[in-house]
């Protein structure tokens, strides 16, 4: 046989096993990276490449190699979600290197960190200043991670007191100009209401490239033609502004009739729609 042609089919054969095999290993190796996984990463190459370019005499040595390479890390990995020693071993343990806002200069030693891998670390945090923070660990991945004193941490909804609606996964309906039903089923609606929709925003459906619903039924378009403005979805402000409207009629027509009865049902009828506005705010006036 040709070597070229050799060389190809050998390759191409190995591509498949090795895929397969890093498919037991799983998908840890897609994340972050620890120094076991780089090494184990870089040593299956190796050997897929040693054995494509046939510089091993016997082809079977090679493949068992390959397989030790890609079994034994996947074993390991599974004795370490068992086991806390184990992925102590072989993922390595947290550093802190900053505690208190003090740094830790035993630990960074430890960690082979200088001042400016540790400056560039917090920088890539958002944090500017070694005195904003209050704590920072060096994590077996080799991210740093970063915890600002309060007085600096971002202000939240929560910390100033605010209530905030739940959020749902938004669901693409549109998607290359193509409905997608599944979705649109899935949180209720059809396709008479994602028409109905596209008509307010003078839209037609192959010219949406993306089109998304969120979890209060708005619509969101991005198109093909950037250049083509699409009005923002107005559903929350029209169904906050009808309940307003509600509860302004039924407050109005308690004030003007003269009927007690009416009067007693207006009243009640402008306190459960108060209520309701006050519990639908977060959702709908965030």
């Amino acid at each position: 046989m040709v070597e070229w042609l050799e060389v190809s089919l050998r390759s191409i054969g190995l591509f498949v096993i090795t895929m397969l095999l890093v498919r037991i290993i799983g998908k840890r190796q897609t994340s972050r990276l620890t120094f076991f996984d780089l090494v184990t990463v870089i040593v299956i190459g190796v050997i897929t490449a040693v054995i494509s370019l046939n510089l091993v005499a016997n082809l079977v040595h090679g493949l068992i190699a390959l397989l030790v390479w890609t079994v034994l890390p996947a074993l390991i990995y599974l004795l370490g979600i068992k086991y806390k020693a184990v992925r102590d071993i072989v993922q390595g343990k947290e550093t802190v290197l900053i505690n208190h806002g003090k740094v830790l200069e035993d630990k960074l030693m430890e960690a082979r960190y200088t001042p400016e891998d540790l400056l560039s670390q917090l920088r890539k945090k958002n944090a500017f200043k070694v005195a904003d923070v209050e704590f920072a660990v060096l994590e077996p991945t080799g991210e740093v991670s970063v915890l600002l004193k309060k007085d600096q941490q971002p202000v939240t909804p929560k910390t100033v007191g605010l209530n905030v609606g739940l959020e749902s996964v938004p669901q693409t309906v549109i998607m290359d100009g193509n409905i997608m039903d599944e979705p649109l089923t899935a949180i209720g609606l059809n396709r008479n209401w994602l028409h109905t929709e596209l008509e307010k925003a003078g839209v037609a459906p192959e010219n949406v490239f993306i089109g998304q619903v969120d979890s209060a039924g708005q619509l969101y378009l991005d198109l093909f033609d950037d250049a083509i403005q699409v009005p923002k979805p107005k559903t929350k402000e029209l169904a906050w502004a009808t309940l307003k409207k509600c509860q302004a009629d039924c407050e109005l027509y308690a004030l003007g009739t003269k009927h007690p009865e009416a009067k007693k049902m207006y009243g009640k009828s402008a306190a459960v729609l108060a209520d309701a506005i006050d519990e639908l705010e977060p959702l709908l006036k965030k």
